[in-house]
C-alpha cells in the first residue's frame, strides 16, 4: 500500500501538471506544504523514496517531468527558481548516493526487491543531469551500477522479464512503476549514443509487454498481483497493483514520446495506449457508489481502498488529454 502522504502529492502533482487547480477541501496550498513536509519525514523505504521523488518532480517541478511538454533531456543548467523547485529531488537524490557503500551495485536496500531500487534511478539521474560540479561523477557512476544490475546481474523469467526478486524469478506488478521509467529515461538521456537510447527505449517497453502477457487477466482486462516463484503469490487483481502497472506504462509512454527517437516507435506507444485505457477502463467498472475502489477491484468482499482510488485516479487525470479512456458511467473522486 502507497504511504498516504505520497498518495496525497502525486494527487496534487496530477491537478498541477493538468493545469487543474485544487480548489477542493483540503487541497490548498498551506495543505500541500504539509504533506510535503510529512512525505519527506516518513519515506524511508526504496520504493517510498522513490516514488515521493517522483511525485514531488510532478508537483514542484514539473517542467523536469516526463509529462512536460518539452524534449528530452532536460536542460543541463537551472535557473534560480527551478533549481529551488527541484531541490526536493535532489536532495532525495544526493543522500541516496552519498551513502551509498563502497562495494554497492544498486542504488539503495531493496529489502530483497530487484525493482524498488530502481525507482529512485530517474531522481539520481535528473541530479546527475543537471549537476554543477561536471567532475563529480557518483551520480552517473552509480546510475549506471544500477542499471547494469537490472540488465545483467537479477533474474530473468524465460519470457524475458526481470524478476522482482533478487532471490527467484517472481513477477510483481508493482515492479512496472519501479524500473521501466528508470530504463526508458536512462535511453532518452543517452544522446551521445543513438544506439543505446534506442535499446534502452525498447527494453523498457519490452518490459512492460512481458510483464503483462504473464500478469494480465484477459477476462477482467485487469493484471493479478503476484505470480510465479514459491512462496507468496497474489492472483487477485489487487487495485493498486493495477494502478502501479497504469501509472508505470505511463511514465514509459511519455519518455519515449518526449525522447530525440520518439519517432521509432509509433508501435510501441500505441501498444502503451492501449494498454493503459484497457487497465484504468477496466478497474472504474468497479467503481463504488462513495467515489471509491476497492483493494480488489472487482472483490465486492473487499474494503474501499484510497490506495488504488488516487493512484488510477492520477495516472487516469494524467493520461486523459493522451489516453481514449473508456469509462462511460464513471466518475473520478
Amino acid at each position: 500500500m502507497l504511504p498516504a502522504y505520497t498518495l496525497a502529492v502525486l494527487l496534487l502533482a496530477t491537478f498541477s501538471s493538468a493545469n487543474v487547480l485544487p480548489a477542493l477541501p483540503g487541497l490548498s496550498e498551506h495543505t500541500a506544504i504539509k504533506v510535503r513536509s510529512n512525505l519527506l519525514q516518513i519515506a524511508t523505504h526504496s520504493w517510498e523514496l522513490g516514488t515521493a521523488a517522483q511525485a514531488l518532480t510532478e508537483l514542484n517541478a514539473s517542467s523536469l517531468s516526463v509529462f512536460s511538454p518539452f524534449t528530452l533531456p532536460p536542460p543541463t543548467r537551472l535557473d534560480d527558481r527551478l533549481n529551488a523547485s527541484a531541490s526536493d529531488v535532489i536532495n532525495i537524490a544526493t543522500n541516496i548516493v552519498r551513502a551509498l557503500p563502497v562495494d554497492s551495485k544498486v542504488l539503495v536496500d531493496g529489502d530483497g526487491a530487484v525493482g524498488d531500487p530502481a525507482s529512485l534511478g530517474v531522481a539520481v539521474l535528473l541530479a546527475n543531469w543537471t549537476r554543477t560540479n561536471l567532475s563529480d561523477s557518483s551520480f552517473s557512476v552509480a546510475a549506471s551500477q544500477q542499471l547494469n544490475h537490472l540488465l545483467y546481474v537479477a533474474p530473468r523469467n524465460a519470457n524475458g522479464a526481470i524478476s522482482h526478486r533478487e532471490d527467484q524469478v517472481q513477477l510483481w506488478a508493482d515492479f512496472v512503476y519501479m524500473a521501466p521509467p528508470f530504463i526508458a529515461y536512462y535511453g532518452a538521456l543517452s544522446t551521445g549514443d543513438t544506439s543505446q537510447s534506442i535499446d534502452l527505449l525498447q527494453e523498457a517497453y519490452d518490459q512492460c509487454r512481458l510483464y503483462r502477457d504473464i500478469l494480465r487477466d484477459a477476462d477482467a482486462g485487469l493484471w493479478k498481483h503476484i505470480v510465479l516463484g514459491s512462496g507468496e503469490q497474489d492472483l487477485t487483481h489487487w487495485g493498486t497493483g493495477n494502478a502501479w502497472a497504469a501509472a508505470g506504462m505511463l511514465r514509459v509512454l511519455e519518455t519515449i514520446r518526449h525522447s530525440r527517437v520518439s519517432s521509432q516507435f509509433e508501435a510501441q506507444k500505441g501498444n502503451l495506449t492501449l494498454w493503459i485505457d484497457e487497465i484504468v477502463g477496466s478497474a472504474w467498472k468497479h467503481q463504488q457508489t462513495n467515489g471509491t475502489l476497492l483493494n480488489v477491484l472487482d472483490d465486492p468482499r473487499s474494503f474501499a481502498d484510497s490506495s488504488s482510488t488516487a493512484l488510477l485516479a492520477a495516472a487516469t487525470f494524467s493520461s486523459f488529454s493522451r489516453v481514449s479512456i473508456r469509462m462511460a458511467g464513471c466518475s473520478i473522486p
